[in-house]
């Protein structure tokens, strides 16, 4: 058995700190022996009474350990 992907999901509190995020996953990936087969971040909203009462930003990160085949 082997781990193929890793598929993580990380809160930011700032779209300035979810673009941090990503790009240290980035720069990590080959010191570390992995690539990113996909990366981005979603804005989410947490509503009351129809007011905005929490923001978060999720990164979502795709990390490809190997492949099938190795």
């Amino acid at each position: 058995m082997r781990i193929l992907k890793k598929t993580l999901e990380i809160r930011a509190d700032s779209e300035e700190e979810a673009k941090q995020i990503i790009e240290k996953y980035r720069q990590d990936a080959s010191e570390e022996g992995y690539l990113i087969s996909a990366a981005g971040y979603t804005y989410k909203t947490k509503k009351s009474k129809g007011e905005i009462i929490d923001e978060a930003w999720v990164c979502k990160i795709i990390q490809q350990i190997s492949e099938v085949w190795d």
